[in-house]
């Protein structure tokens, strides 16, 4: 472990500003121990003539440009200064020295080297110039000097970090490191797994984000039994149902080639040229590609064009899709449907000869505007049997290994409302999903999940055991479930993730393949057999994700509410965390109609706010999924009423209860409908010190219609309620019309191509507290949506939601006064 010795020398501040570069020294640091690397000898180059192409003569220091790796001084001997005694060279030698330096403020510092001539210092991997003032975001940083020295030279560096800020600068001096944002946006992690029908292969698709924000995609075929991997492509794979082996596509001499690949033995064969365009599903028996196609709908001027519903705003919504076969044989592609409603294929049978078919159907003027049917369709006579019609409930369906029943996903109201367990007058939730089993020859309905709280992600019915599996909702985890069919009997599998994404069952074998992550750790992928339950850990992925990194706890907390709830909720501490010291708290919530699930990567990186020295709070108010239909039905007509007390109360009891929090420095932040929620939040108490709203509804009645989805999404918070319907709903649940009740430092943030939420509803909401006199900002980031994904614009994004808080939660501006300067218009 390093020792650095420190001597923090304070002196009077200076009254002119940091921004005029003159620093008032408060804060000065002498790096005495490093670690060391060299010498390298260099030589000087044989000089066949006086000067090079430029005119310019030779000079000594030209040999800093000789490239050296900084992974030697990485795994350099640690020593003080004192005991660099360097003996004099017989000629050119160049040295490495590396230290760290950790920051949990942003701050603004400069390095000076002393001692020597010839040099160069870099930051982070980047050159950089000594004795100039330099930016430090949050983080650990890592310096590497260097330099050259001459023959017979024994001159060592004195090397000292000044800052005008007290205490905010410290020489690393553990094997650790902070978590930061640079963390949460790069490395390696799964985007998809799938078992080969016999269980001994896993195919695994990993994204690996890159610094600078590019991507690469990877699939990876690897042997379950040695675990060694047999295949690695950018292409995309998949495996063939039936033989075993995986297929990609590839562009032949004569069009695109449809290709299988023998796991076992790496050969290769072309089962298909000329294969037509679009995404497929090759059947069971693998004698055909069941095909998603697209047709294109009438044009419109683009100058000047009508709208001829509300959703033709949507790109590309006058487009519909078909579905058709096509005979690996015959090379034959047969339409399946035709018609100008939306069809694609939910399922086929494991025989092959039968597929389940979603037809989508949009009405205006009843709830839902969209409906669905699904049918039964022989894919060799094209007869078709209907199961369900114009049900705007339903949203998935698969079926049993016999094909004698179908699994249906749907909200409670789906099926005639067989699924409802609310309270009299309440309305469920359209998005708490439900399992429901329906008959094929009878079409009795059995719902399989009306008493089982946790909302259904998604569904998958075993062939190796006719079981049905599936992932849940259950509170802020993902859980993974095992259903019986025949008894109705629902059991929660054992697995060590928080969060399951995402599933595999081999068509074959008893076995499952999973991945996940939970609250303090990234992906780590797994296989479950299903016969004794054991689960074996395959890959770690955030063992090198989280190298060296450092987390506070992450720890549970629950309260019961005034009405008799129990309310979720858990707590990020900062890393080592002193309980009698007093920290300013973050409070987070969505409040919408899901959860805040237990991620670890997320667009909002809570251990990442945590290391910067925040107690992150994140509560799981009234109205979400995954506590069951009465809880997530007080979502529906509400508009945060219940939401607003649950968060309120929450942060009382939890600052009460926790003296480590520091009371009058609490913030918080919410996204979407959370970012509604901060906004009305605001209206209704005082507690919070500083507030952030991304991509926040001000006036429902104006989101209502200008976003993309806006009536659309009412029919989920506001089912049959209309502004001309119900004012009381739609603008005294405004916070527009309560604008002159905020008295917090409130930052709205929104990209300006949001087509969820329109930026207008926080630029009217920011004129709003203008006119009032309020303190607030609106910041507009250029070109982004609903989230912000663009690398840099990100970046940007998330530290100015840390530079807020720094600036009210820790009496600390100089961030926020770096990324907006104060301007005087």
């Amino acid at each position: 472990m390093l020792n650095y010795r420190i001597n923090m020398k304070k002196e009077i501040l200076l009254s002119c500003s940091l921004c005029l570069g003159l620093w008032a020294h408060a804060g000065h640091i002498d790096v005495d121990r490093f670690r060391y690397a060299g010498p390298y000898p260099v030589q000087c180059p044989l000089l066949v003539d006086s000067v090079d192409v430029n005119s310019n003569a030779w000079a000594a220091e030209s040999l800093l440009k000789t490239p050296l790796s900084f992974k030697t001084v990485e795994a350099g001997a640690m020593m003080y200064k004192k005991d660099l005694s360097q003996a004099p060279q017989q000629g050119y030698a160049l040295h490495l020295m590396g230290f760290g330096v950790e920051n949990t403020r942003f701050g603004k510092a400069r390095l000076t080297v002393g001692g020597i001539k010839n040099y160069q210092l870099y930051v982070d991997g980047k050159q950089a110039e000594a004795g100039k003032d330099l930016s430090f975001e949050p983080g650990t940083h890592e310096m590497v000097l260097k330099y050259l020295t001459a023959p017979e030279e024994t001159s060592i560096p004195d090397i000292t970090l000044d800052s005008g800020q007290d205490g905010v600068f410290s020489l690393h001096s553990g094997d650790s490191r902070m978590y930061t944002l640079a963390d949460a946006m790069h490395g390696r992690k799964c985007a998809g797994i799938q078992l080969s029908p016999d269980g001994k292969y896993l195919m695994a698709v990993y994204r690996t984000s890159l610094k600078g924000g590019k991507s690469v995609t990877e699939y990876c075929v690897r042997e379950l039994a040695e675990g060694r991997v047999v295949a690695r492509r950018q292409e995309a794979l998949g495996w063939m149902p039936r033989s075993g082996k995986f297929y990609y596509v590839r562009q032949g001499v004569d069009g695109r080639q449809f290709v299988v690949v023998d796991p076992s033995t790496g050969a290769e064969e072309v089962l298909a040229d000329n294969l037509p365009e679009g995404n497929f599903s090759v059947s069971p028996q693998e004698d055909y590609l069941l095909y998603t196609l697209t047709q294109e709908g009438p044009k419109e001027r683009k100058e000047i064009y009508e709208v001829i519903d509300p959703d033709d705003r949507q790109p590309g919504w006058r487009n519909r899709s078909y579905v058709a076969k096509y005979d690996l044989e015959t090379g034959v592609m047969q339409p399946l449907t035709f018609g100008y409603k939306n069809v694609w294929a939910a399922d086929i049978s494991s025989d092959g000869q039968s597929v389940l078919l979603m037809v989508q159907n949009h009405r205006m003027g009843g709830r839902p505007t969209t409906s669905f049917s699904l049918y039964k369709l022989n894919v060799q006579t094209l007869e078709a049997d209907t199961l369900v019609e114009d049900d705007g409930f339903i949203s998935a369906a698969c079926f049993s290994p016999d094909a004698r029943q179908v699994l249906v996903t749907g909200s409670p109201e789906a099926l005639g409302g067989v699924g409802k367990n609310v309270r009299e007058g309440q309305i469920p939730s359209m998005v708490d999903n439900q399992l429901f089993l329906m008959d094929v020859d009878g079409r009795k309905v059995t719902p399989l999940t009306r008493t089982f709280n946790p909302n259904v992600r998604s569904a998958a019915w075993s062939t190796a055991d006719r079981r049905i599996y599936f992932t849940a909702e259950n509170k802020d985890c993902y859980s993974l479930y095992q259903l019986d069919p025949e008894s109705g009997r629902i059991t929660q599998l054992d697995v060590p993730e928080e969060m399951v994404f995402s599933f595999s069952l081999a068509e074959n074998s008893p076995l499952m393949a999973f991945y996940g992550e939970s609250a303090s750790n990234s992906h780590r992928l797994y296989t479950l057999n299903l016969k004794n339950s054991k689960v074996k850990l395959q890959e770690d992925l955030s063992r090198e994700l989280l190298k060296e990194v450092e987390l506070g706890k992450c720890e549970a907390w629950n309260f019961v509410n005034s009405r008799g709830d129990t309310i979720c909720g858990r707590y990020y501490l900062p890393p080592h965390f002193d309980a009698d010291k007093k920290y300013p708290m973050i409070v987070y919530y969505y409040g919408g109609c899901s959860p805040t699930s237990r991620n670890f990567d997320t667009l909002y990186p809570f251990h990442a706010y945590a290391a910067l020295g925040y107690v992150v709070y994140v509560v799981e108010p009234s109205g979400a999924t995954g506590f069951g239909q009465e809880f997530s039905a007080r979502h529906v007509n509400t508009f945060g009423d219940y939401v607003a007390n649950d968060i309120i109360e929450g942060t009382r009891k939890f600052a009460a209860g926790h003296p480590f929090v520091n009371g009058k420095k609490i913030g918080c932040l919410g996204a979407s409908y959370g970012g509604f929620m901060t906004q009305y939040l605001q209206t209704r108490t005082d507690i919070f010190a500083a507030a952030i709203s991304h991509a926040g509804i001000s006036d429902h009645t104006s989101y209502w219609g200008e976003g993309y989805w806006g009536y659309s999404y009412s029919e989920v918070s506001g089912a049959h309620s209309y502004p001309w319907k119900n004012k009381e709903l739609f603008v005294d649940h405004s916070p527009l019309y309560n604008a002159d009740k905020i008295h917090t430092p409130l930052l709205f943030l929104h990209g300006s191509a949001d087509t969820n939420v329109p930026v207008g509803e926080s630029i009217q909401m920011y004129t709003a507290l203008k006119l009032l006199g309020r303190e607030t900002a609106l910041v507009v980031v250029d070109g982004q949506d609903h989230h912000i994904l663009d690398y840099q614009k990100r970046i940007l994004w998330q530290n100015t939601i840390f530079a807020w808080f720094a600036k009210w939660l820790q009496d600390d501006p100089l961030w926020w006064n770096t990324m907006y300067s104060p301007k005087t218009l």
